[in-house]
Order: structure tokens, then sequence, then C-alpha cells
């Protein structure tokens, strides 16, 4: 018999056993030591509720997280660069050798935005420099107004990127934890 403890990740409530808990907490202790004191928070919150996500997927019905399910998320999310020399065995080993698969979706790039971040989430989708989605537009718009149509549907229908994972996801890289970090850190910038 398993202890078990009840835990809160990403404002999701989790049952895990003993062993799970010890290692999420180490890797959620040894990733909060190299972030830096401004945006310390922000990024863990993003990270937790990333790693609140994947539970979410790989528990399919069972009420337990185990110590698979735990080194099966850390495997995905990664360590980040300042711990990858000194990483301990215990709960970063891979338990796949598969890679965390990217997801490209559209969203709207609010980071290069020129009026509402259209092109520029546009051309990280479709992966073309974002001057000429920019020029498309413009021409679609001078020959009639197709161009303004089609960029008012675009901005109702593809959502804002405001999140790590999200901008992740724009850009289609895998949303591992150095990924979360490095985003979190350029929304503060």
């Amino acid at each position: 018999m398993k202890k078990t403890v009840n835990v809160a990740i990403g404002g999701r409530s989790f049952i895990l056993d003993e062993d799970a808990y010890n290692a999420l907490s180490s890797y959620l202790d040894s990733f909060k030591s190299g972030i830096g004191q401004a945006s310390r928070s922000e990024v863990m919150d993003e990270l937790e509720m990333r790693i609140a996500d994947l539970f979410k997927e790989k528990l399919m019905g069972r009420e337990v997280v185990d110590i698979d399910i735990v080194r099966s998320v850390i495997a995905q999310l990664g360590m980040p660069d300042w711990q990858a020399e000194n990483v301990s065995g215990s709960y970063t080993e891979p338990v796949n050798d598969s890679e965390p698969k990217a997801v490209r979706r559209l969203y709207r790039d609010m980071d290069h935005k020129m009026i509402g971040g259209v092109c520029s989430g546009l051309s990280l989708y479709l992966n073309i420099d974002v001057v000429i989605i920019r020029i498309l537009f413009v021409i679609a718009l001078i020959f009639g107004t197709a161009g303004f149509w089609i960029y008012i549907v675009l901005c109702i229908i593809a959502p804002a990127a405001k999140t790590a994972t999200e901008k992740c996801e724009m850009r289609g890289i895998p949303a591992t934890a150095e990924n979360i970090r490095r985003f979190s850190e350029n929304r503060k910038k």
C-alpha cells in the first residue's frame, strides 16, 4: 500500500502517489532554482499549467498519478539548459524515445503585431516571412475589399497567443520547460 498526496497543480487538483510526488517536487524545485526572481512566479505558473494539461491527457480514467506518468511528463517537458549537465537520473530518464510532439496552431502574434497580429501569426503558422504576408494583404486590399474582410475574419477566428504554451504552438515547437521559460520571460520585456 502506498501513500497518496492531494496536490494542486496549475489550478487543478490531482492525487499523486508518494514516489510521483517526490519526483515532481524535485523537478519543480530544480527548475525554480534556475529562474530569475523577477519572472519566477509567472514561469512556474505556466509550467504548472502545462504539467496539469499533460497529467489530464495521460490519466485516461485513472485517479492517481503514478511515477510512470510523472516520468513521461518530465521526459516530454525536458530539463532546462542550466540543469542539463547536473541531472540526477531518478526522475529525468525518458520513458520512451519519442520526441515531444510539436503542434502548430494558428494564433494572432501579439508580440510582433502592427494592427491585430494576424499577419505575424499567419507568417509563423505558414513559416513565411511576415513582410510577404503583409504585402499580400495590402495588395488584396488595393485590388478589392477581400484583403480587409479576410483580415477581419482571421482577427475574429484566430485567438491571441497569450500564454507561453500558445506561443510555442504558434511556432510549431514543443512546449518544453525551456521553451515555456523563454517565452514567459520574453513577455516581461
